[in-house]
């Protein structure tokens, strides 16, 4: 997983993931869409290889590109792990919502005296 972080870290790698996505293509391709060198691009491409994001088959003279998709599934299910529910979110509803209703009765208790307080207030004037 880390490596396909890293892999992902920078935005030039990042682009050419989706110069991928839509269709395959070469070293020399993807190499004419930015603005650095060819052999900064072949870096590039290497990181996204050994990652598993891109796979490379020889075609003639030149290799062509492909995305791999299965390198993400890691990082997918961490991401998927963050983004659920805490089990101790419910508690901390219920938590919440116990609070509230012992509220609501203290302020109930106090503001409507009881009738047997009403009673003794009577006798007493």
């Amino acid at each position: 997983m880390d490596a396909v972080a890293q892999a992902l870290a920078d935005p030039i790698r990042r682009e050419i993931l989706r110069m991928l996505r839509d269709r395959s293509a070469t070293a020399g391709s993807i190499a004419g869409a930015f603005p650095v060198s060819r052999p900064a691009v072949s870096r590039h491409l290497r990181v996204l290889r050994e990652a598993g994001l891109v796979r490379d088959v020889q075609c003639g003279r030149e290799r062509e590109y492909r995305l791999e998709l299965g390198a993400l599934a890691e990082i997918e299910a961490f991401l998927r792990e963050l983004h659920a529910e805490s089990p101790w979110h419910r508690r901390f509803d219920a938590l919440e919502t116990e609070v509230h209703r012992v509220g609501r009765q203290r302020r109930m208790a106090t503001a409507t005296p009881s009738s047997n307080e009403a009673k003794r207030k009577k006798e007493t004037a």
